[in-house]
């Protein structure tokens, strides 16, 4: 069973007298693993390499994106048709009249009082005047005898005349007659306007009513001295009347409303503190068509009719004024004003980067504010800006204001 050398070689068919290294699976055991271990070493360095540059890339673009900063944006709230303001205003009556005496004397009696609602020509007082009564009088008196005289001269001037046609007269004798009757005739033109001076003098001892209207006071009683005014007495107011049926309301409107108010196509509406819930409807009738220099406003008139009297002059009152608004006219939040040694100015959003806009403001609302020129609809205005906000910057949109903003 023992074989020889020779017989090995010959049943694996090596050739007798060949080297023992040419052993086909010794060979592979001397290349192959070292093969398999070198291609290890590529795949674990050219993995390590793909990470390093992967986690760079990413690095990289991680970096790129938090130097871009991120902002918030709004859109422009475009304001109402029509704009309404609240003005104080003072309640006024239509007419406001003190009523004075017109002659001296004593006040006799007096027929209405405060809040009494009185007509044209009713009678409100009487005045004694009994100096004035006097000098009526004498008028009269005087006016009687210029009277007498005046036909007396009458007569002498026709006879002479009469006489001065058959030649019996001298024509001087005519031309004296005449000259008489001339002179007393100026007498007594000028003794009636006398008499008609008191006689309007002592009309004026009864008060009347001017106009229709409610008493609102009565400054004089029984017994008191009226007097009607010199240059050394004040004269004496005796009742304050006050037309109520329609009243007037003044406001001072602010300069930038003052191209929108127009009278007769402003609406406007009168709250009372004592009518809660309620207004009362007026009709804007005229402005001064002039800016107050001092306040800046302009003088607005609104009637009102009151033909119940539940309005009282001389009332506190808010009126709304609706006015039209710009059509460029926007709202924007105060927290996107930038304050800078410019303009107002307001950063927007177009294509991702700032445009920072000069705006020219309107009117303040407290949290938001009022744009009148600037701004378009579909601009993006950033809130809360930065002090380092510049045009061109580019920035992304973190959270818009409106919904369907870009993100």
């Amino acid at each position: 069973m023992n074989m020889t050398q020779n017989e090995v070689h010959e049943q694996i068919g090596t050739p007798q007298g060949a080297p023992r290294n040419a052993n086909p699976e010794g060979w592979f055991r001397r290349w192959l693993i070292p093969a398999l271990a070198a291609l290890a070493a590529v795949l674990v360095l050219s993995f390590g390499i793909r990470s390093r540059v992967r986690a760079e890339t990413a690095l990289r673009a991680v970096t790129d994106q938090m130097a871009v900063p991120s902002v918030s944006v709004v859109a422009p709230k475009r304001t109402a048709p029509a704009t309404e303001i609240i003005l104080p205003a003072n309640i006024q009556p239509f007419i406001s009249s003190p009523i004075y005496a017109r002659t001296d004397g004593y006040l006799k009696k007096w027929y209405l009082d405060i809040g009494a609602h009185v007509k044209t020509g009713e009678l409100l007082a009487v005045i004694q005047t009994p100096e004035v009564d006097e000098q009526l009088a004498q008028a009269r008196s005087t006016l009687n005898t210029a009277q007498a005289n005046l036909e007396l001269a009458q007569i002498t001037r026709n006879r002479y005349q009469s006489l001065l046609n058959k030649h019996a007269v001298a024509q001087q004798d005519v031309d004296n007659a005449v000259g008489t009757y001339t002179a007393n005739k100026a007498l007594v033109d000028a003794d009636m306007a006398n008499v008609r001076h008191y006689e309007a003098l002592v009309s004026f001892e009864k008060v009347y009513a001017p106009f229709d209207g409610v008493i609102t006071a009565r400054n004089t009683d029984i017994g008191d001295l009226i007097n009607s005014g010199s240059s050394t007495a004040p004269r004496t107011d005796l009742f304050d009347i006050a037309q109520t049926r329609t009243l007037r309301v003044y406001v001072n409107v602010p300069e930038e409303y003052s191209q929108s108010v127009k009278p007769g196509q402003t609406v406007a509406e009168i709250a009372l503190a004592e009518f809660p819930q309620k207004t009362f409807p007026g009709r804007l009738v005229r402005t001064s068509e002039a800016i107050n220099a001092t306040t800046r406003t302009l003088l607005v008139e609104v009637d009102i009719d009151n033909p119940s009297g539940s309005l009282l002059p001389g009332s506190y009152a808010e009126v709304h004024l609706k006015i039209a608004a710009l059509n460029s006219t926007y709202l924007l939040p105060v927290s996107t004003l930038i304050f800078r040694s410019d303009q107002l100015q307001v950063g927007t959003v177009r294509n991702g980067k700032v445009v920072v806009t000069e705006v020219t403001p309107g009117h303040d609302f407290g949290d938001e504010i009022e744009i009148v020129a600037g701004l378009k609809a579909e601009d993006r205005v950033v809130l809360n800006p930065p002090d380092s906000l510049v045009s061109g910057q580019d920035v992304t949109i973190v959270q818009a204001a409106l919904p369907g903003d870009p993100q």
